[in-house]
């Protein structure tokens, strides 16, 4: 059994289902991260787990501990929400320490279990300090120090870093990555954010519509997506739409260029079906290894310093493809024709 167990959760409001028999296990110290869009039942799997929202029916064990019927102060769970939802009227150490209080815990002990977070942190000298006094990235340390003291089972963080500017929210992600790491806690992170859910989890589950779509590693989802939902969410995606032309071998005509992805098919001869490519596979011109080559016209072009993102009509439909720049080699102009060059193996079958 795993650390943390949910077992076929389903939380109904009223006649709307929002979280559709949703099952999980994590390991202990594993960080697994919920990424969906909005409205798709991620943040009301995590209040089920904290205890904020009772389950309709399901299971939730921690340590081998049921506890789908505790209230949340009974669950030993450390949550970090969206706002950081400090006491305004208490300094950063009370903060920290106000879980503790409430525990019990000795006065000594709490300041020096204190000190040791506001170090975690690394914001050993604010302790006097009040909230208003600090930065949105420092009140978000202070709310992850005041939800790590009491040394919880398990954290859960509901978009944690949406509130803060793009140079601050990668800074931070990397800082709770690195304090989950040296600490060996069980976290669930809440984004809608990929490239977050990528850069620091174990583990991604990629929801849509209350259910689980796909449940894998950042290379499994990104590279190996098992629905349609999950291709197009999680980063980019070039689609096109192919005949079948020997269904037993995969052959294929893609604007009309001979292709074939050496699996067989289940559509008939004649069908048409949906195949998908990520940019970095798409190549401007000819390349070794690449054997499938399409005409193209270049329509755009964007300069990003070491990337240069293209966009080109190829096959009936847009191209999008990124190349590194190269000082003796510049951009292609926009309208130039040209040719793309792919690899069978690079494809993607869409259901």
């Amino acid at each position: 059994m795993a650390y943390l167990d949910l077992t076929h959760l389903v939380k109904t409001f009223g006649t709307n289902r929002v979280v559709k028999d949703f099952s999980l296990g994590i390991d202990k110290g594993e960080f697994v991260s919920l990424l969906g869009p909005s409205g798709c039942g991620k943040t009301t799997v995590l209040r089920m787990v904290a205890g904020f929202e009772g389950p309709s029916s399901g299971n939730i064990v921690i340590d081998g501990q049921n506890v789908t019927s505790l209230r949340p102060n009974q669950r030993r769970i450390g949550m970090v929400f969206q706002a950081y939802a400090l006491f305004p009227n208490l300094t950063v150490a009370q903060n920290v320490g106000f879980g503790l209080k409430v525990a019990g815990m000795g006065r000594e002990e709490t300041e020096a279990r204190v000190t040791e977070m506001l170090r975690l942190i690394g914001l050993p000298e604010k302790g006097p300090s009040w909230p208003f006094q600090l930065s949105g990235g420092q009140q978000q340390r202070v709310a992850l120090a005041r939800a790590l003291a009491p040394s919880p089972r398990v954290l859960l963080l509901d978009e944690p870093l949406s509130a803060l500017d793009a140079k601050v929210r990668v800074s931070l992600r990397n800082e709770i990555r690195a304090i989950q790491r040296d600490l060996g806690i069980t976290t669930i992170f809440v984004t809608h954010d990929q490239e977050e859910a990528l850069s620091i989890s174990d583990r991604v589950v990629v929801m849509n519509g209350g259910v689980a779509e796909q449940v894998g590693t950042p290379f499994q989802v990104y590279n190996q997506p098992s629905t349609r939902f999950v291709a197009n969410f999680v980063g980019t995606l070039n689609t096109f739409e192919a005949e079948v032309e020997a269904p037993a071998t995969g052959d294929l005509r893609l604007g009309g260029v001979p292709l074939s992805l050496g699996r067989p098919l289940s559509a008939a001869k004649g069908a048409k079906i949906g195949l998908a490519l990520r940019p970095e596979a798409v190549h401007l011109g000819r390349a070794p290894g690449r054997e499938v080559v399409l005409p193209a016209t270049v329509r755009e072009v964007h300069f990003m310093g070491s990337v240069i993102r293209i966009k080109a009509d190829a096959a009936g439909t847009t191209v999008s493809l990124d190349t590194f720049n190269r000082p003796d080699t510049p951009p292609p102009a926009v309208g130039q024709a040209s040719e793309i060059s792919l690899s069978a193996q690079d494809i993607i079958l869409l259901a």
